[in-house]
Formats: C-alpha cells, sequence, structure tokens
C-alpha cells in the first residue's frame, strides 16, 4: 500500500514534505558541530592574522637593526682621522694641557659625587663610629686593669724571689 499511494500525485507531496524534514533534522545535528567548528577557525584565523603582523613588525626591526649594523660596520672600517677636523701645530700644547686638565677635572668630580652620594649614610656612619668609640673605650678600661694586674704580679714575684 505504501508503494502505490506515494506513486499518487498527492502522497508524492508528502514524501517530499518528510525528506525536507528529514534534511531539517540532519541539519540541525551537523550545524552546531560545524558552527563551532566555523567559529572556531574563524579565530584561529583571527589569530594567526595577529601573529602574522607581529612577525611582519619584528621582521621590519630586524632588517632596520641589519642596516644599522652595515652603517655601523662602514663606520669602524674608515679611519677616524678623515672625519676629525683638523688643529693646528700651535694648539697642539694647549690641547695636551686641556686634555690633562680635563681628566683632572673628571677624577674632581667623580670623587665629589661619591662624597655626595655617602651624605645619607653620614648618620649611620656616625653610630658606627659612636659604638665603635664606646667598645673601645671599654677595651682601654680592661687593658688599664690587666695591667695594673700584671704589674702587682710582677712585684709579688720580685718579693717572692728576692725573699
Amino acid at each position: 500500500l505504501d508503494l502505490t499511494c506515494r506513486e499518487t500525485p498527492c502522497f508524492v507531496k508528502f514524501s517530499e514534505v518528510e525528506k525536507v524534514a528529514n534534511m531539517q533534522a540532519e541539519m540541525n545535528e551537523v550545524w552546531p558541530g560545524l558552527l563551532s567548528v566555523t567559529i572556531g577557525s574563524t579565530l584561529q584565523f583571527s589569530f594567526i592574522g595577529k601573529k602574522c603582523e607581529i612577525l611582519q613588525d619584528m621582521n621590519r626591526h630586524l632588517e632596520a637593526v641589519l642596516k644599522e649594523k652595515r652603517a655601523l660596520r662602514k663606520r669602524l672600517i674608515k679611519p677616524r682621522y678623515q672625519e676629525t677636523l683638523p688643529i693646528e701645530a700651535t694648539f697642539h700644547k694647549c690641547i695636551v694641557e686641556l686634555l690633562t686638565e680635563a681628566v683632572t677635572f673628571i677624577g674632581k668630580l667623580e670623587s665629589h659625587l661619591q662624597s655626595v652620594k655617602s651624605i645619607p649614610q653620614i648618620p649611620n656612619k656616625m653610630k658606627n663610629m659612636d659604638t665603635a668609640l664606646t667598645k673601645t673605650e671599654v677595651l682601654v678600661m680592661d687593658l688599664e686593669e690587666l695591667t695594673e694586674q700584671i704589674l702587682k704580679w710582677r712585684e709579688l714575684q720580685k718579693e717572692v724571689y728576692s725573699d
């Protein structure tokens, strides 16, 4: 009966509707998985795009570093005396004196900077010196007592040997 009924035009519509319903059911089963895969791949492509942009920026930076390295290497290979200004021979003595004064100035400047840097530590150093001074005074008093005892013992020993 089913076979005969389906051949009639009335039941053909029903079979088409049933096929469409089956297809929709299959799509409803497949669609969430397909949607998640599509979203995941889209996110992955955007992530890859960001990574590609970062790599391109790094590549540009490295190219700039290489260009600077080449320019620096050229400058280092090129003799320096060609870039400096010539100094007349009459001023050579003045330049030497100026350089020695500059060196002494830099040395004094470093010592002054060192002393300026140590200013905040002065109270702590003073406290340490005070404690060291009191310890030294205590040691001096102990030493005086010890010398007195030694002198007394010495006198006693002299008396014992003389007797």
